[in-house]
């Protein structure tokens, strides 16, 4: 039987008869989870609310050699395999049916080192844990827009964020790895070690073994930036994003922003008479000189004139916090997504008719603006796609449960397909349970074809499966 679930199709299947986890248990320094214990079922709740899957057992590594253990354990047995940080992919392949959970929530070390300006930092950490430690010496890893993601899932994919204009993605201030492999050992990946290894695992996502440890340069950012929302009534979408096309043509590297669509939040700091008020909203994160920044926004805060402006100085950290509350954990979550090269009048004009149908009060989707930093390393410099798109579209339906869901999964098909026309691209980590064809787009043929070369190389067996998958190459 097939259950819908916030994957396009997800197959259910019973636990593997008989699985036998003492042995597992004892050479576990951290706790493992199984369905006959109290807390199996807070310990298989993931982000993504539309997903519900039912493990054998849960596995919370305390350490290296814990995450070995469940490799190994995984491996020996055949049981599904799954490898879950921040819990937050979109598909929820970091939980399985049947199978074994290696859960790495309790790796929280942060090493900082602000002369050096590098960062160590452990496979459990969130973003928002990861910027508490950097912001206290003025520094940061460019790194996503919501606190509670996992750091290794979004940096094996990419890590497009607030600061990925200035700095580029988060693959792009990656030094090394630590990462587990499919036979249990353990290997450290660089630009002089394992060289192939650190170019596959800068987007090719975690087929390639468990990263439990990562080295990051690190950037002055802030602590203070210029950022925040401005707000126009929906209304005025396309014209809207026809001035913003023509005014992101010659804003500095220092500014990135991102077009969303939504209906406005019950938020305190929004006024109550825009609550529901259906909205396009521009948000803005300028991380240069701050008289600088308010002399480059001036054109976008000027123009309609919007019926809110709360953009201003304020901390970095409060501001990757500021979508949090549009994404909370347990919410039911429904993505499409794409690149564009840029944005068209037939592409605005199906952006503002699309947005226009919303229904749900909890459904949103960013239009992000790519370029900058993102396009100085060569396309085939890592194994992420897509530094020369304009734009990248993650087109979000969200409900608080199943009521209403189904409608707005259609609406997400539905703006995805009218797009269909202009795609050139998909960002990994934007994908749900898609299908080989559509990892493929995601790196092109020929990157592809040297990712499959390389999970023959270091993950033969498939091991690492339960994730966008990329099959080992043929003997």
């Amino acid at each position: 039987m097939d259950t819908v679930t916030g994957a396009e199709t997800t197959a259910r299947t019973a636990p593997p008869p008989g699985l036998e986890t003492d042995g597992l248990a004892a050479a576990l320094r951290g706790d493992l989870v199984t369905p006959a214990d109290p807390g199996y079922d807070p310990a298989r709740e993931i982000w993504n609310g539309s997903v519900d899957r039912r493990p054998a057992a849960i596995a919370y590594c305390a350490g290296v050699a814990d995450v070995i253990a469940a490799v190994r354990f995984a491996a020996d047995t055949g049981v599904p395999f799954a490898v879950r940080s921040g819990g937050h992919s979109f598909p929820g392949q970091s939980l399985c049916d049947g199978g074994l959970v290696a859960d790495l929530s309790r790796l929280k070390g942060i090493r900082v080192d602000p002369e050096a300006r590098t960062a160590r930092v452990q496979a459990g950490v969130l973003l928002g844990e990861l910027d508490h430690e950097t912001q206290q010496f003025g520094l940061a890893v460019p790194a996503g827009i919501v606190t509670h993601t996992g750091l290794a899932g979004l940096t094996l994919g990419g890590g497009i964020g607030w600061l990925m204009r200035r700095h580029g993605l988060t693959i792009d201030q990656l030094l090394s790895v630590d990462l587990v492999t499919a036979d249990g050992g353990l290997v450290r990946a660089s630009a002089t070690e394992n060289p192939e290894l650190f170019w596959g695992v800068r987007g090719g996502g975690g087929n390639f073994g468990i990263v439990t440890e990562f080295e990051f340069r690190l950037n002055p950012v802030g602590p203070t930036v210029l950022a925040g929302p401005v707000l126009w009534d929906m209304a005025d979408s396309a014209r809207l994003l026809r001035f913003y096309r023509e005014w992101i043509t010659g804003v500095p590297d220092g500014l990135t922003t991102a077009v969303v669509h939504r209906k406005a939040p019950p938020l305190p700091e929004i006024p109550a008479e825009l609550h529901g008020r259906p909205v396009a909203i521009v948000i803005c994160c300028w991380t240069g000189d701050l008289d600088e920044g308010e002399r480059v926004l001036r054109p976008l805060r000027r123009f309609g004139p919007p019926v809110l402006d709360l953009c201003r100085a304020k901390p970095f950290t409060e501001h990757q916090a500021m979508l949090d509350p549009s994404f909370p954990r347990r919410r039911w979550y429904y993505f499409k997504s794409c690149d564009v090269a840029e944005l068209t009048d037939d592409i605005i004009e199906i952006t503002a008719e699309r947005a226009a149908r919303i229904a749900s009060p909890l459904t949103s989707f960013p239009i992000f603006h790519l370029g900058g930093a993102i396009g100085r390393l060569g396309e085939d410099d890592t194994a992420f796609s897509g530094r020369s798109a304009g734009h990248t579209f993650n087109i979000n339906g969200s409900c608080a449960d199943a009521e209403g869901f189904a409608e707005e999964r259609e609406w997400v098909r539905g703006f995805w397909s009218a797009l269909a026309p202009y795609h050139t691209g998909v960002y990994v980590n934007f994908l749900m349970d898609e299908g080989g064809s559509r990892v493929e787009q995601a790196y092109g043929t020929a990157k592809y074809r040297r990712l499959r070369e390389l999970k023959r190389q270091w993950d033969p067996g498939n091991l690492f499966r339960l994730n966008q998958n990329i099959p080992p190459a043929e003997s």
